[in-house]
């Protein structure tokens, strides 16, 4: 089986399972089987972990929760969520510059979209999507970071959450 196929099979299963996890969440609550369920951190495996994770405190504010080797967790400024950015060369590390951003990308709500962009373009990011206006009145740009990670970064007109 090639690399590929895995890496998509292995998404696919993903896919399937978080669909079927979210339309189970109801029941299992009702039945006090989960009682509650929340996000924690989301791991991606990268070329260079350390200077991603300097990279993002110093350009949008977030902090090193947990070192331990060069594996680093990092939450928003408010400790919201983590991202877990490690590296492990037994995998494949995806091609992030080559992906899609409809593939993976990590979301941020921003107040001045235009001002975070232009500060990170400053910083090393590239540009990938300039800023749109959806119907809905949301503001949308995606940016990718010096490794090649989109990032999104929205301005709801209604906030989600």
């Amino acid at each position: 089986m090639t690399t590929k196929l895995m890496r998509n099979m292995s998404l696919a299963v993903i896919i399937i399972s978080m669909g079927l996890f979210a339309s189970g969440c109801s029941d299992l609550m009702k039945g006090n089987k989960v009682k509650q369920a929340s996000f924690e951190h989301v791991a991606i495996n990268v070329t260079d972990p350390v200077a991603m994770a300097d990279w993002y405190c110093e350009n949008l504010g977030m902090k090193i929760m947990l070192k331990s080797g060069t594996t680093r967790f990092v939450s928003d400024a408010d400790e919201n969520m983590m991202f877990e950015l490690y590296n492990n060369a037994d995998v494949t590390i995806p091609d992030y510059a080559s992906q899609d951003k409809l593939v993976l990308h990590f979301a941020f709500n921003v107040d001045d979209i235009d001002e975070t962009c232009e500060k990170l373009v400053q910083a090393g990011a590239k540009w990938d999507q300039e800023v749109t206006t959806t119907d809905s009145g949301d503001k949308i740009a995606v940016l990718r970071d010096p490794w090649g990670v989109a990032i999104q970064f929205v301005k709801r007109a209604k906030p989600m959450i």
